[in-house]
C-alpha cells in the first residue's frame, strides 16, 4: 500500500533539509503528496525544492510558499548560503499568496498524508488558526524539541540551539498543545550523520545527489564541521560532514524500525524566550523519539538516496506504515 507524506521545510538553509526530500522521493511504495516551505522569503525557498523537483524529474509535484519572514513570525532573520556556490545556475523564486500553502496542507491531511515537519512550525500554527481542530486530526511528525540531553561523545548543544523550535516560540508552543506529535529531538538527530567518504556515491547517484554533495562540500569549506566537529567529538566520524535531522525525521514518520519511541509527560513552559519542555507527571503524554541506532540509519539513507530504480525495493531494515 503507497503510504502519502508531506514535507513542510525550510530548506534552502542546511543541507538536511534536501537530503530528506531526496530520500523520501527514492522510498519504496511512497508518494509525496506535497512540499510546503517555512520561513520563506517571496518565494526563495520554494524556488529551491522545485529545482530540486525538476532534478529529479519529478516537476508534477505540488509545491506552494508558506509563512514568509516578512510575516513578523520569527525571533531573526534566517540567512542563505551564498546561492552561486551551491546551487549549479540561477534559482528563479517561487512566489504566491501563503494561504495557498495552508490549503495543501489541509489537502495532504484530508488524504491521509503523514506530515512532517522540518522547518520551523508557523505554517502549522496558520494551519490550525484557519482550521481549528486539524492539527488533532494530523499524523504529525515534527523535527525538534529537547527533552533529555545530549549523550556523551556527541556536540553538547543546549535548548537554545533548537532552532525549529526556538525561532519561532509562538507557534511552536501552540502546535504542541494542539496536535498529537511524535517528536525527533534534537539530542537524538545529533546521532546521525554523513561523510566525506559518502560523496563520490553520491555523486554517481544522479543528480540531486550530485547537488547534495556539492552543497556538502561548500558547507564544509565553510563551517568546517570536519575540523570542529568530526575531529573533536569521538562518537562523531572523523570525516563528519553534517548531522542528518531532517531525513531521520522523515524515516521514523515512514516507519524505519531502528529508533526507540516512548511516550513522555511533558510540560511545557516559555523561560527568556525559549521553549522548555521538562518531564513531569503532569504534563501532556507526547510520543518522542529517544534513541537512534546512528550508524545504521547513516547507512540506510545513503542506500537509499542512492539505489537505483532497479533495486530501490530491495530490503534495508525498514517497514512504511500504511
Amino acid at each position: 500500500m503507497t503510504q502519502k507524506i508531506h514535507l513542510d521545510t525550510d530548506l534552502g538553509g542546511d543541507t538536511d533539509d534536501l537530503c530528506a526530500l531526496a530520500m523520501v522521493l527514492a522510498w519504496p511504495n511512497v508518494e509525496l503528496a506535497g512540499v510546503t516551505t517555512v520561513t520563506d522569503e517571496n518565494g526563495r525557498r520554494a524556488g529551491y525544492v522545485k529545482y530540486a523537483l525538476k532534478l529529479a524529474g519529478r516537476e508534477d509535484l505540488p509545491v506552494k510558499a508558506g509563512a514568509d519572514v516578512s510575516g513578523g513570525y520569527y525571533l531573526s532573520h534566517p540567512g542563505y548560503p551564498d546561492e552561486q556556490e551551491n546551487w549549479p545556475e540561477p534559482v528563479a523564486p517561487s512566489p504566491n499568496p501563503a494561504d495557498e500553502a495552508l490549503e495543501l496542507l489541509k489537502a495532504s491531511i484530508e488524504r491521509g498524508a503523514l506530515v512532517v515537519g522540518i522547518g520551523q512550525y508557523t505554517n502549522l500554527f496558520l494551519l490550525d488558526q484557519k482550521y481549528p481542530g486539524i492539527l488533532r486530526q494530523a499524523q504529525l511528525y515534527l523535527m525538534g524539541g529537547y527533552v533529555y540531553p545530549v549523550r556523551d561523545g556527541y556536540p553538547q548543544w543546549g535548548n537554545d540551539q533548537d532552532y525549529n523550535v526556538q525561532l519561532d516560540v509562538r507557534s511552536a508552543i501552540y502546535v504542541l498543545e494542539n496536535s498529537d506529535p511524535t517528536l525527533i529531538p534534537m539530542s537524538v538527530t545529533l546521532e546521525t550523520a554523513i561523510r566525506r567518504v559518502d560523496l563520490p556515491r553520491l555523486r554517481r547517484s544522479g543528480p540531486v545527489g550530485a547537488l547534495i554533495a556539492r552543497q556538502l562540500e561548500v558547507q564544509d569549506r565553510t563551517d568546517q564541521n570536519q575540523e570542529k566537529l568530526g575531529k573533536r567529538y569521538r562518537e562523531l566520524p572523523d570525516d563528519f560532514l553534517n548531522f542528518q535531522h531532517d531525513p531521520l525525521a522523515c524515516a521514523v514518520a515512514l516507519g524505519w524500525e531502528g529508533v526507540t519511541v516512548q511516550e513522555v509527560p511533558l510540560e511545557l513552559d516559555i523561560k527568556d524566550g525559549l521553549l522548555w519542555e521538562t518531564v513531569s507527571p503532569n504534563g501532556k503524554v507526547t510520543k518522542v523519539v529517544t534513541r537512534v541506532d546512528g550508524p545504521r540509519f547513516n547507512e540506510f539513507w545513503l542506500d537509499t538516496v542512492s539505489a537505483t530504480q532497479s533495486d530501490t525495493g530491495a530490503s534495508r531494515g525498514s517497514s512504511a506504515t500504511g
